[in-house]
């Protein structure tokens, strides 16, 4: 058997000391998976766009021409609703519809009429009477009959 010049007694423990703190270091080493789970989901902070409405607006129309005459205006302002239109009708009057709404009380109407109706003669269309024919039927053709065949008679 060979024997080491320095000594079995001596590098045992040298060894021992430097295997044990090789695994002294991989125990204590970072155990963590190298991945990381998700965070967990937080909604945004939330923010109220329930701000009261409030708006204002108008418009119209007016062309004598073909007797268009509209026009509507509107004002609210949070549960406060009101506004009024106006519209030109046929029998020549004017309809205004004053409205307005005040949070639960619903929709209430104000309609009055301004001028008075006039109505033209009503127009009576003429009775359907057929124009006479524009045309004269074609001629009968002349029907010649033919010359019919006979038969020769049989010698008795």
């Amino acid at each position: 058997m060979h024997s080491c010049p320095w000594g079995r007694a001596r590098w045992v423990p040298r060894v021992s000391f430097i295997l044990a703190a090789v695994i002294v270091g991989v125990c204590v080493a970072d155990s963590q998976p190298a991945y990381r789970p998700a965070q967990p989901y937080r909604p945004a902070a939330y923010q109220s766009y329930d701000a009261p409405p409030k708006y204002s607006f108008d418009w119209s129309v007016r062309d004598d021409y073909t007797y268009n005459n509209y026009n509507h205006q509107e004002s609210r302002d949070g549960d406060n609703t009101q506004g009024s239109y106006s519209v030109l009708l046929p029998d020549g009057r004017v309809q205004t519809v004053k409205y307005y709404v005040n949070g639960d009380s619903g929709f209430v109407a104000e309609v009055t009429y301004s001028g008075e109706p006039k109505y033209e003669a009503s127009y009576q269309k003429p009775a359907y009477k057929p124009a006479p024919a524009a045309y004269q039927p074609a001629q009968k053709p002349a029907y010649r009959p033919r010359p019919a065949y006979q038969p020769t008679p049989y010698p008795a």
